[in-house]
């Protein structure tokens, strides 16, 4: 075998977690596949599967190179689609990112349908609360919240989001509403680690920025937690907009201090490659583009 289609036989046997059944589905015979898996580890000079008696894992070596396989698998058909002219038919290995919650809330949902109907393409989704190099880490698409650097990657901007304070009516009918936001150093607050503001919270008057340092009852490290927190009663939370919409919605939160507010943070849907992108990556901006810009909540 050439080392691509050694390539395909260990894409197989990771997708199947066994020789035998990734056999089957190739239509080759059991030795073979495990010939063929066996030149791939002989050659790296690494092993690529842990086999037990039961089962075939993943070593971690083989976890990223069956990444790369699968990239490098896509590209080749993208290039031979393209050379075929079929080129606008979307498959292949779609690398994306995003936020945790916001990826939860808002692209999990998108991808759904992207991949209903094109039943061609496999989506590899990083959902993490920090910035990952799309050129060092292989991400074909990314949703970025805040304003971005300067770089050659395209981007295109879907909305934008408020960061608010906000608390539960029943908070407020007992420890009454802040007017000012050095009030919400004397009145408890549940502070979110992952927004990276557990000590200051910056707001905005008369134009100029203004800094307050609450003393919070509860820090917690993910924004949801302090969202069912700030729920229950216990205090007052920052967070984003669109993270509170439906709570703001069911009346079991009010945002406060809303004349203090920092200006809105663009998002933006974040790609490379442009027009020469494969047509997965340009299909699927396409596709999350219109969906999120018929959100309410951004």
């Amino acid at each position: 075998m050439d080392r691509f289609q050694e390539m395909q036989v260990f894409v197989a046997v990771a997708q199947d977690s066994g020789f035998s059944a990734a056999a089957r589905r190739l239509g080759l015979s059991a030795a073979s596949v495990t010939r063929a898996v066996a030149a791939l580890e002989q050659r790296i000079g690494t092993p690529l599967l842990v086999r037990t008696t039961r089962n075939v894992y993943l070593s971690e070596a083989g976890q990223r190179f069956l990444d790369d396989c699968r990239r490098i698998l896509g590209d080749l058909q993208e290039a031979e689609d393209s050379a075929a002219g079929s080129h606008a038919q979307p498959r292949g290995q779609l690398t994306i990112t995003a936020p945790v919650l916001f990826g939860q809330l808002f692209v999990t949902p998108v991808l759904v349908d992207y991949l209903g109907r094109f039943s061609e393409v496999c989506v590899n989704a990083l959902l993490l609360d920090r910035t990952v190099s799309m050129v060092e880490e292989g991400i074909d698409v990314a949703v970025r919240i805040g304003e971005l650097p300067d770089s050659s990657l395209h981007a295109i901007r879907v909305g934008e989001v408020r960061r608010v304070v906000c608390g539960s009516p029943e908070f407020f009918a007992l420890h009454g509403r802040p007017e000012h936001p050095q009030d919400l150093e004397r009145m408890p607050v549940v502070s979110s680690s992952a927004i990276g503001q557990i000590r200051n919270w910056t707001f905005v008057e008369a134009g100029e920025p203004l800094s307050v340092r609450p003393v919070p009852r509860l820090v917690v490290t993910a924004n949801q937690a302090a969202i069912g927190a700030a729920c229950q009663g216990l205090g007052m939370t920052r967070v984003l907009s669109y993270q509170v919409a439906s709570n703001i919605d069911a009346g079991e939160l009010e945002i406060v201090l809303a004349d203090f507010e920092l200006p809105p943070l663009p998002i933006h849907v974040v790609y490379q490659g442009g027009r020469n992108a494969p047509a997965r990556v340009r299909s699927f901006v396409h596709f999350i583009v219109s969906a999120l810009r018929e959100r309410p909540a951004l």
